[in-house]
């Protein structure tokens, strides 16, 4: 049985990027699967990613690319041992908006993105991108979360080397425009499956469905099909 790798991402907060990656994950487990759901919280607090976490607290605010994928390839031989199925991760895979705002060339990201590719082997991978309007995204991020995390968001992009040209949501807005641009051609480019879900006309049970109806057809397992019913 092959092992599959599916990373969930969103273009832009406010997309409902977690309630898909939950969707995927707790249908698969239904299916008697092994599965490991890595929230996006985690990152800071896995075994695998503790380099990651060290590095970040240590007052630079950014992660080497080298920790990046070495964290990536023990957090995969970890899964291996453990015998799952299915890995299912919020945000984890290809990590575009952490090197984009850490100020690294698209050159640079795609050797990541490269890099990556190999560290999961054997795992297959197919990336879940979830999109919407940014600035319709970021707006239903605030009515969520409030002003102050609208506040927070613009001046933690403001404050980061590869972003410092967003002063305002507009500006944020478009900054993830061309963010997602560049993670679609990065994408095109890997090894990997892409399944694009827009969410623009999709409630939230809309697009886990339509999600799941299409990594049916991409997984192919037996088990998957049977749940489908």
């Amino acid at each position: 049985m092959t092992a599959h790798l599916i990373s969930v991402i969103g273009n832009s907060p406010g997309v409902g990027k977690s309630t898909v990656c939950r969707a995927v994950a707790e249908w698969l487990t239904g299916t008697g699967a092994s599965v490991d759901h890595f929230e996006e919280a985690d990152i800071l607090t896995r075994p695998a990613f503790r380099p990651v976490a060290d590095e970040f607290a240590d007052g630079a605010g950014a992660v080497r690319p080298e920790t990046l994928v070495a964290c990536t390839r023990s957090y995969v031989a970890e899964s291996l041992r453990a015998g799952h199925d299915h890995l299912v991760t919020d945000a984890l895979l290809p990590f575009i908006p952490s090197l984009v705002a850490w100020g690294h060339s698209e050159d640079a990201i795609a050797h990541v993105v490269e890099e990556l590719a190999r560290a999961v082997d054997p795992f297959q991978v197919t990336v879940v991108y979830v999109r919407d309007d940014p600035e319709t995204a970021l707006r239903r991020a605030i009515e969520r979360e409030g002003d102050a995390w609208g506040d927070w968001y613009v001046r933690k992009l403001a404050d980061s080397p590869g972003t410092r040209d967003v002063h305002d949501l507009a500006s944020a807005a478009d900054h993830l425009r061309r963010e997602s641009d560049l993670t679609c051609r990065l994408l095109a480019q890997s090894p990997w499956r892409l399944l694009t879900v827009d969410v623009s006309t999709l409630s939230a049970p809309e697009a886990a469905a339509h999600t799941r109806r299409r990594l049916t057809m991409i997984l192919g397992r037996s088990a998957v099909t049977a749940a489908e019913g």
